[in-house]
């Protein structure tokens, strides 16, 4: 996942209270980045408010994203691991790891889509990511 995800989109032992801390942490990154705006984390906010916690996608593990709009500037991924694991309301909580995926149109998304299934939907790399000490470990592990 080279191309996908850089050493600096990742952040280990992250503090998030709720839900909503843990999109907003794994946004800000890309927000720093310059590829999304604002408004692009409180789309993902929404999306979780208004269609439940569907991003919750196998146990320990959130795809935070939102539709693509005019508010992403260019493709981007970040991923963090949390200090403490957050409820989402979903039979997979609670959540440890949360990749956070922006997109400019629908076609993009599928190319990342595929590359994060290929590596963390692997059996048991949820919890060997969440367990990392560095963003170098987890950069390692998943692309090794």
């Amino acid at each position: 996942m080279k191309e996908i995800i850089g050493i600096d989109n990742i952040k280990v032992n992250v503090n998030a209270r709720d839900w909503r801390e843990a999109i907003e942490a794994s946004g800000n990154i890309l927000l720093q980045k310059g590829n999304i705006k604002r408004k692009y984390i409180d789309d993902m906010i929404k999306a979780v408010l208004s269609l439940g916690p569907y991003m919750v996608v196998t146990p320990g593990f959130a795809l935070a994203h939102a539709k693509p709009s005019p508010d992403v500037l260019q493709d981007g991924v970040s991923l963090i691991t949390l200090k403490n694991p957050v409820e989402f309301g979903s039979i997979n909580d609670p959540v440890s790891v949360v990749l956070c995926m922006a997109c400019v149109d629908n076609i993009s998304h599928i190319n990342v889509l595929k590359a994060v299934a290929e590596k963390l939907m692997i059996e048991g790399m949820i919890g060997k990511i969440a367990s990392c000490r560095s963003a170098r470990e987890v950069y390692s592990l998943i692309n090794e």
